[in-house]
C-alpha cells in the first residue's frame, strides 16, 4: 500500500475547496489513508489576488510551497490550469513527484490562442453574463459563467488569463519521467489527448482515460474521474 500523501491543485477560478473538497476528493483520500495537501493558486481562493499580469508569470510557486517541508516525494493531481501548473512545478523539483495524474488539458492547451476574449468578458463583469455584453465566443461564455461563484476577484482573474507563461508547451512534458495518468471527458473542448501523450517520452508510463459523457467543468466531479485518478494513485479504499 501506498502511504505518499496527495497534493491537489485545482483549474482555473476554482480553489481547492471549491474544486477538491466538495467535491469529496479529502475525504476519499482520507478513507484510504492518505493525506490530502491543498494549494490554492494565486489569484485563486484563500491566495492574494494581484491584478498585475505580470504576478502570475511563476504561478507554480504555489505548488512548490505546498510540498512537505521535509523533502518527501508526493503523488499529485492537477486539474486544467492545476494541471498545466503541475508540469511546471514537475519540471522545477521533479525528485519531490512520484505519480501524476493531469487532467482537464488536451491538444488545445498547447495551441497559440488569445486569452483576452476571456480574460475581457470575466474583467467586464461576471453579472453581465446572459445579458447584452455577454460574451459570443462560447468558451468565453462557458468560462465567465463557471467564474460567477460569488467568491472570486475578476480583475484577479483576468490578470491570471494574461500572464506571459500562460500556453503550455509540449516540450515541458518531455522532461517528465513520473508515471503519468492523462484524463479528460470525452466532450472537452481541450481534446485530443494524443499529443500530449506522446510528448511524455520519458515517463515511466503514460495512461490514457476518457471519462463518457463528461465535459471540461463536470470532470471534478465525474465518479469516473475520481475512480480513474485514486485507482491510478492506489488510494482507493
Amino acid at each position: 500500500m501506498r502511504t505518499e500523501p496527495v497534493l491537489l491543485v485545482h483549474g482555473f477560478a476554482s480553489s481547492f475547496e471549491l474544486n477538491w473538497a466538495r467535491n469529496g476528493w479529502a475525504d476519499l483520500l482520507q478513507d484510504a489513508k492518505r493525506n490530502a495537501i491543498g494549494v490554492d493558486l494565486l489569484g485563486h481562493g484563500s491566495a492574494p489576488k494581484p491584478h498585475d499580469p505580470a504576478a502570475y508569470v511563476d504561478l507554480h510557486t504555489r505548488v512548490l510551497d505546498a510540498l512537505p517541508a521535509d523533502g518527501s516525494r508526493v503523488d499529485a493531481v492537477g486539474f486544467s490550469l492545476g494541471a498545466m501548473t503541475l508540469i511546471r512545478a514537475i519540471n522545477a523539483a521533479p525528485e519531490r513527484f512520484a505519480r501524476v495524474v493531469l487532467a482537464g488539458i488536451g491538444e488545445a492547451n498547447t495551441l497559440p490562442s488569445d486569452p483576452e476574449v476571456v480574460a475581457a468578458a470575466i474583467e467586464k463583469g461576471i453579472a453581465s453574463v446572459g445579458g447584452e455584453d455577454a460574451p459570443e465566443n462560447r468558451m468565453a461564455r462557458a468560462f465567465t459563467q463557471f467564474a460567477a461563484n460569488g467568491t472570486n476577484d475578476p480583475k484577479a482573474l483576468a490578470a491570471c488569463l494574461r500572464r506571459p507563461t500562460g500556453r503550455l508547451q509540449l516540450s515541458e512534458l518531455a522532461t517528465i519521467t513520473s508515471p503519468v495518468l492523462l484524463v479528460c471527458g470525452d466532450r472537452d473542448f481541450v481534446l485530443p489527448l494524443e499529443p500530449l501523450a506522446d510528448a511524455l517520452v520519458k515517463a515511466e508510463s503514460v495512461t490514457t482515460k476518457l471519462v463518457r459523457g463528461v465535459d471540461h467543468f463536470e470532470l471534478p466531479q465525474s465518479f469516473g474521474f475520481i475512480d480513474a485518478a485514486l485507482s491510478f494513485l492506489d488510494a482507493l479504499s
